[in-house]
């Protein structure tokens, strides 16, 4: 139930701060509480701890999502968590390297974080380190073509200790993607890019897992992730409503939105165990 936790503190975090995006974070729950409590190699204690596995998030505005899950993971206080976006906090709209040292990259304009991510991958295949290096990316920032130099990087120097994971919720700020700019055929495109790519579930916790593990196996090429998710997972109201993108809930919202996770999850959790 980590991830309804991460939800529930998602909400309360948006809500103090009265500003960020809910969409997104909802649905890349599962996603990051995998990545924290099942795939990484991390210690909390110690985050600059040289062979931890490198986590980059390029689409940063989703970023209250990662702060939830750290804070659950041990990396600093629920009620620090609660200080997003505010003046002086480590945690703001977007990551912030020099402020938190769990951060492994400062990110804003969208399209930037695969490119490092692909430049992380090579150097310590140079220096012949054996941390693998995560890069969590949108579905909407594939627009930009600075993404796809770095899949075309990736490709040409195998790197096999690179993989990515896409969330394919199909919005982004002004509509759906497909309206906007379409992206498809997704899968072919990063084939044709020498990628290695599965699609998954990204709310299935069984296939996320899988599906990370299973890229640890590639040695000659990358990996990609296609997470098909839900925008604003667990909240039926708002589900797949581009409109959710960058606004938060109002309090009276958040109250409705968290009294809904937990009657839902709470109901899914009780199945599980009768």
């Amino acid at each position: 139930m980590k991830a309804l936790e991460a939800r529930v503190l998602t909400i309360e975090m948006l809500v103090a701060a009265g500003s960020g995006h809910t969409a997104g974070p909802l649905g890349m729950a599962d996603i990051f509480t995998a990545l924290y409590f099942h795939i990484l190699r991390h210690d909390p204690q110690q985050p600059l701890w040289g062979d931890r596995d490198r986590l980059i998030l390029s689409n940063g505005h989703i970023v209250p999502i990662r702060y939830a899950v750290m804070a659950l993971a041990g990396y600093f206080s629920r009620d620090e968590a609660l200080t997003l976006r505010q003046f002086g906090s480590r945690l703001q709209g977007h990551p912030e390297r020099t402020l938190l040292p769990a951060l492994e990259t400062t990110s804003g304009p969208l399209g930037e974080g695969l490119s490092q991510a692909a430049g992380m991958a090579l150097a310590a295949r140079m220096q012949g380190k054996k941390h693998r290096i995560y890069c969590i990316t949108s579905d909407g920032e594939h627009d930009a073509g600075n993404i796809w130099e770095a899949a075309m990087f990736a490709g040409k120097y195998r790197l096999s200790n690179l993989t990515a994971i896409m969330d394919r919720n199909n919005i982004q700020i002004n509509g759906m993607t497909e309206d906007v700019m379409p992206l498809e055929p997704l899968r072919e495109k990063y084939e044709a890019f020498n990628w290695h790519v599965l699609e998954i579930d990204g709310h299935n916790m069984e296939e996320i897992v899988e599906a990370m593990e299973h890229a640890k196996a590639i040695y000659e090429k990358p990996t990609m992730i296609i997470a098909h998710t839900i925008p604003g997972k667990g909240i039926p109201e708002i589900e797949f409503d581009y409109r959710w993108h960058g606004k938060p809930p109002s309090p009276e919202e958040a109250k409705r939105f968290l009294r809904t996770l937990r009657t839902f999850y709470g109901a899914v959790e009780a199945s599980h165990l009768s």
